[in-house]
């Protein structure tokens, strides 16, 4: 973590200065914003947390509720959402304060008991990340975003008790084209409304979205007639695996889950309760907690189960729904004209929360969303930019519906006892959905964010379109052995990653010193290309180099001034840019991410930790084009 760059910091090295200008929360609504974000979810405060680093936006995030989520719906993190909290710097909190999913067993009647235990998996397979699978109350995720946008520079929090009420679009006006109508919720206000302009407001705002309604957008799909009870409970039960993940079934009274959540004694179930009617709603069951309570007793019998709290509950329905667009611009008018609204989260797709991904593909809409939004207000990009959101985020939401459609099915499927290599056709599905679970599936489809596959052979453990799968190294400057991945923050900025061919030290000649030298002195290349006059070299895109031999082997001194930049109003030198293979714990990257050793490569990592292009050394016109294609000539 670097903070001194400026000058001395004292105090908290988490909460960043000020910038003055910035509207605080509660205060008079202003005229205009650059972004309204209308939804305080996971999805809505992922992005918000991102825009609050940047003082040159104005950003306003408005939530119909009166305070801060206490007691929160979603509760699994997936690997993929870890590796993400990383880059927003509370990873490590998350990992204190949660517990983690090691094993998932299933429980299923026997032959000589009612219910015995019929398998045990890992939860996240070996080598699948350096982060686990962990369960949180979805109110402390939300609380940790909020710590990052009250320390950031804009000092953002939520205007409570305001949600959008309605909006229109000019799309002829170059400034503010969104004309937002927001309506008051507190009691001693029921109805006022106001309104602002906006240049982008983004649709965070639930199932039941305004957002989606003003724009014409509607949710299409299905629901499985089935209602389902979840409940977090402090209990008393002599059932063996409390304390774990587990699928448990009875022989006639339906399925159950067991997660277990933070804290040591809270556990959360989900509760198979009754088959609805074709044109039957949940409500019109009138169930409560103590019928989620009476079928778990008698899924779990013979093990006893005495409720001694319940803390939260809710009764739903399974449903898959998807919008057909994430934003508001027609398929005919693409071409000439850029998004203005979006939608992100519970919006724009819903789902069962069995296989545990509506937070987390909410947060990775929003993830993907954040760092175009900035390129494109900071000037950085063109607008034109923000069309890739709704392309790379439909297909993800459509993968996920239509994976948690087969899910449920397989959940809710009676037929249970056909066994195949040992296990149950649930369990067989569970470990063959893992990857899916963890989040790691998700590949972006060639465009100009995300490259051909020519070059895949370079680096067979980076796969082009998904996420920088992070491995050990050992940083030059002062030997910290540390994953690679996690020098990749939630900032806005490109990664360029050199991996040294063999041999290579970084020498004057060698081609990671020929690569930097071209880079850092040709004026029509990237680095100059798209940076600002006065902004440091690594302002947008952030060069860093691994190589091949241990630390003690490498003279930093001897690196490339690229490499080893000034940066900072006192030109301090980054020492946070030279990598090693951790060969001292026999953690090689290179052998580890199939990266070739003889010819080494390029890794181009985009802002949101998904590998962007991978090329040759020596590819410099195809380095030039992929940046071309993205980011303005501002040099």
């Amino acid at each position: 973590m670097q903070y001194h760059v400026n000058g001395f910091k004292a105090g908290d090295p988490d909460l960043l200065e000020a910038a003055p200008g910035h509207r605080r929360a509660g205060e008079p609504l202003p005229e205009t914003v650059d972004v309204l974000i209308a939804g305080s979810g996971p999805a809505g405060l992922c992005l918000a947390a991102q825009l609050a680093r940047v003082p040159q936006i104005r950003t306003m995030l408005v939530e119909p509720k009166l305070g801060p989520m206490e007691k929160g719906q979603a509760d699994g993190i997936s690997v993929r959402s870890m590796e993400m909290f990383q880059a927003f710097g509370f990873a490590e909190k998350v990992m204190r304060e949660s517990v983690w999913i090691n094993e998932t067993t299933f429980w299923a009647p026997g032959t000589d008991a009612p219910l015995t235990r019929v398998a045990r998996v890992d939860d996240v397979p070996d080598g699948t990340s350096e982060m686990p699978h962990v369960l949180l109350n979805q109110a402390r995720v939300h609380d940790m975003f909020l710590d990052v946008m009250r320390h950031s520079p804009t000092r953002l929090e939520p205007d409570y008790g305001l949600k959008v009420l309605d909006l229109a679009i000019d799309p002829t006006a170059a400034e503010y084209p969104v004309t937002v109508t927001l309506e008051h919720t507190a009691p001693d206000r029921l109805g006022q409304t106001a309104t602002l302009r906006a240049n982008y407001v983004i649709g965070c705002d639930g199932a039941r979205s305004n957002v989606r309604s003003a724009i014409g957008g509607a949710l299409h799909g299905d629901a499985a007639h089935h209602a389902w009870g979840v409940m977090d409970v402090l209990a008393v039960t002599d059932f063996p695996d409390w304390r774990k993940k587990s699928f448990v079934r009875s022989q006639d009274e339906g399925i159950l889950m067991v997660l277990p959540r933070e804290g040591g004694h809270l556990v959360r179930l989900y509760v198979e309760l009754d088959r609805l009617g074709e044109d039957e709603r949940v409500a019109d069951r009138g169930m409560g907690a103590e019928d989620i309570i009476a079928k778990a007793k008698r899924i779990f019998h013979p093990f006893d189960l005495q409720v001694k709290d319940v803390v939260w509950w809710s009764i739903y329905e399974i449903g898959h729904r998807l919008t057909d667009k994430f934003d508001d611009v027609p398929e005919g008018q693409v071409a000439n004209r850029s998004p203005r609204v979006m939608l992100a989260g519970d919006a724009c797709h819903t789902h069962s929360p069995k296989a545990g991904q509506g937070m987390n593909v909410s947060m990775g809409d929003t993830f993907n969303l954040g760092w175009k939004l900035i390129s494109v207000l900071t000037g950085r990009a063109d607008p034109a930019l923000l069309h890739s959101y709704s392309g790379e985020r439909r297909a993800a939401a459509k993968g996920l519906v239509e994976f948690d459609h087969k899910w449920a099915r397989v959940v809710g499927a009676k037929a249970q006892d056909d066994l195949a290599d040992g296990l149950p056709r649930v369990a067989r599905e569970f470990v063959n959905n893992l990857p899916f679970t963890c989040g790691l599936t998700i590949q972006y489809e060639h465009s100009a964010l995300t490259g051909a596959t020519t070059h895949q052979h370079l680096a067979t453990g980076f796969d082009i379109g998904k996420r920088f799968h992070s491995a050990p190294v050992v940083r030059l400057a002062d030997a910290k052995p540390m994953q690679l991945g996690h020098c990749i923050d939630a900032d806005a900025r490109f990664r360029l990653f050199i991996f040294a061919p063999a041999n290579d030290t970084g020498s004057q000649g060698d081609a990671v010193a020929t690569l930097c030298d071209w880079l850092e002195h040709d004026a029509a290349l990237p680095l100059h290309r798209h940076t600002a006059a006065g902004e440091d070299i690594d302002a947008v895109i952030d060069t860093r180099a691994v190589f091949q031999q241990s630390f003690r082997e490498l003279d930093y001194a001897a690196m490339p001034k690229l490499l080893r930049p000034n940066v900072g109003k006192l030109g301090l030198c980054d020492y946070e840019k030279v990598f090693c293979s951790d060969l001292k714990r026999g953690e090689d990257i290179f052998e580890m991410r199939g990266i070739d050793r003889n010819a080494g490569c390029v890794v181009i990592v985009r802002p949101d930790q998904y590998v962007g292009h991978i090329l040759p050394l020596h590819a410099r016109d195809d380095l030039t084009a992929y940046f071309a294609g993205l980011l303005r000539v501002r040099g």
